[in-house]
């Protein structure tokens, strides 16, 4: 069976404009990105997908450059870029990481990918709920991963009305009863803060990583970094106005996952 990792990126980003291609620490954060899911080792490829528009060829080189494989598709379409994606690359199990999750925890890539494996599940990601995705935590989503079975997409996308899918795509599958989800929560013994952000969508978000990673590195996990905010508690608060511009941003738009 065939478990590869997606990234969803593209550097048309209104709200920080080509964000993948900033640097911490003298790399670019898609190669910290790539990087830190190296780590996993349940996975066969890491592939960057991201879109057949122009605006994304200096994306392009770059990855050429290292040596990274990508896939070009749907400039709207996530979900049907994502098929075409495994379509290509014979890909049976796909573990969605959102190019702006770059904390995003390898073993919770394994962790995803053997909850697919053994079993039939159609959709599988972090949660602080056992039964729902909470779109206002910022943190447990930054880290987990999504898993996602190739044929439950294919059904998704012969299904679905609308071809925008960019913004909340993963509620396909948790907002209709067609498809077996689990939601999974992480087990850590340090207390989440619940101002907590931890994604990368506006220069505050960016502020916020390059302090992380100045502190910690590129070799942490979830609970590292838990730990570093509770001893500086006032790095959280770098990222309090990007709360409320994401919530108005999101709400705008919010995908229709309606399906037939």
């Amino acid at each position: 069976m065939n478990i590869d990792i997606f990234i969803p990126a593209r550097l048309d980003s209104f709200r920080l404009p080509k964000k993948h291609l900033k640097e911490i620490e003298g790399k670019p954060i898609i190669k910290l990105l790539i990087d830190r899911l190296k780590k996993a080792k349940k996975i066969r490829h890491i592939i960057v997908c991201t879109t057949d528009q122009n605006y994304d060829d200096p994306l392009i080189e770059f990855l050429k450059e290292n040596n990274i494989l990508y896939f070009r598709g749907n400039e709207k379409d996530v979900l049907i870029r994502f098929l075409n994606a495994a379509k290509h690359f014979g890909t049976d199990i796909i573990i969605d990481v959102e190019g702006d999750k770059i904390y995003t925890d390898p073993r919770y890539v394994d962790k995803i990918a053997i909850e697919m494996v053994n079993s039939n599940l159609d959709f599988v990601m972090g949660s602080n709920s056992s039964h729902k995705i909470d779109h206002s935590n910022h943190s447990i989503a930054a880290v987990f991963p999504a898993g996602i079975r190739t044929t439950s997409l294919q059904k998704v996308c012969s299904l679905k009305k609308i071809t925008v899918t960019e913004t909340g795509y993963r509620e396909f599958f948790t907002s209709n009863k067609l498809f077996n989800c689990k939601y999974i929560k992480p087990i850590i013994n340090t207390k989440i803060p619940n101002n907590l952000r931890l994604t990368l969508d506006y220069q505050e978000d960016y502020e916020l990583a390059k302090e992380i990673f100045k502190e910690l590195g590129n070799d942490f996990y979830f609970e590292d970094i838990l730990q570093l905010l509770h001893k500086k508690p006032q790095l959280l608060k770098i990222t309090k106005p990007a709360i409320k511009k994401w919530k108005e941003n999101y709400e705008k738009n919010i995908t229709n996952f309606s399906i037939n």
